[in-house]
């Protein structure tokens, strides 16, 4: 009986031991380790997943402490672990939900294939599959533009934080949802609460997504807006050079520069072959030119150019207009 209650304790001893080690003891991961836990996975799948990771020492040890505190579920995501932890530790951050996010910088003017990009290099998925989502999901907006052909333009330009756990569609769809607050905020899309939209959304944010284009400096997209406007008014073609550059990104010819035999290339995108706006947006603008195309300044332009330093000058007629043009260049040959 007495080697019988040896051999008890012992055990106990060993099992004791044995969880000690498991679950006390820290863990000090190999460098930076991502671990990747979707929706569904059961706790024994999550527990093999960290142990291969290096995270924790023993999987069976995870198992029964999350048996003991089955009342604590573990939440899906990715998590990095980077710091020494205890398996109880890893344990509390998975019931806390405590994933990693990854950032997305999305600048303003960015197209639909430069954020597919950004969503790619930030390890988020393909840039294919978030173009397949930014090209077919025009539904989340359907009510704003309902002739629209993709998302472009929708797609507000911002800092996004995301998890691997989501898609495609859950990050056009959070771009598009911030769009929508911006647009309600400045009254493009009705401005309060329940109030009607009566603005053509879709026509404000091509004509945004061409001032974004044209100039880095908020204090001229009025003006800028306003040449354009005054323009389309008089059936001038807008000659936009980001409107060719854009119809050779959607045909995959863009090589990185216009020339002048570019200008004559046969998309409906070409504002210099085609009077009047794109069908759609050239990129997705920011709050200021969605401000500028909604409230243009009132002027006599009709022109605009460079003044080499970051700005442009503004000119109502050709020979004006001119006269800029040749200030530039010399601007340029001095620098």
């Amino acid at each position: 009986m007495r080697a019988f209650f040896t051999l008890v304790l012992l055990a106990a001893l060993g099992v004791g031991g044995w969880l000690a080690w498991a679950l006390l003891l820290p863990v000090t991961p190999d460098g930076q380790k991502f671990v990747l836990l979707r929706s569904g996975y059961s706790t024994r799948h999550i527990a093999t997943e960290l142990q291969a990771a290096g995270v924790i020492r023993n999987a069976d040890a995870f198992v029964l402490w999350q048996y003991l505190h089955h009342r604590r579920s573990l939440k899906a995501g990715e998590y990095l672990f980077e710091a020494p932890a205890d398996a109880r530790q890893v344990h509390d951050r998975l019931a806390r939900g405590d994933v990693h996010y990854r950032e997305v910088v999305i600048p303003e003017g960015f197209t639909i294939f430069d954020i597919a990009q950004a969503v790619q290099d930030a390890g988020l998925g393909s840039s294919q599959e978030f173009l397949k989502a930014a090209m077919s999901d025009s539904a989340l907006i359907a009510d704003l533009a309902p002739h629209a052909k993709s998302l472009e333009g929708f797609l507000f330009p911002a800092t996004y934080e995301f998890t691997r756990t989501q898609n495609a569609d859950d990050m056009v769809a959070t771009m598009v949802k911030e769009f929508r607050r911006v647009a309600h905020e400045i009254g493009l899309a009705g401005g309060a609460e329940g109030t009607p939209q009566t603005n053509d959304v879709s026509r404000i944010v091509t004509m945004a997504s061409i001032i974004e284009k044209e100039t880095a400096a908020p204090e001229e997209r009025p003006e800028v807006a306003s040449v354009y406007y005054n323009r389309e008014a008089r059936n001038i073609a807008l000659q936009a050079d980001p409107s060719v550059i854009y119809a050779e990104m959607l045909h995959g010819t863009y090589q990185g520069a216009l020339h002048h035999a570019d200008m004559q290339y046969d998309s409906p995108y070409n504002t210099y072959r085609h009077p009047g706006l794109p069908p759609g947006p050239i990129g997705n603008p920011g709050k200021s030119s969605l401000q500028a195309a909604l409230h243009p300044a009132t002027t006599d332009y009709f022109y605009f150019v460079s003044d080499g330093n970051g700005h442009h000058r503004f000119a109502h007629d050709l020979e004006e207009h001119n006269h800029n043009v040749e200030a530039y260049r010399r601007a340029m040959q001095g620098k």
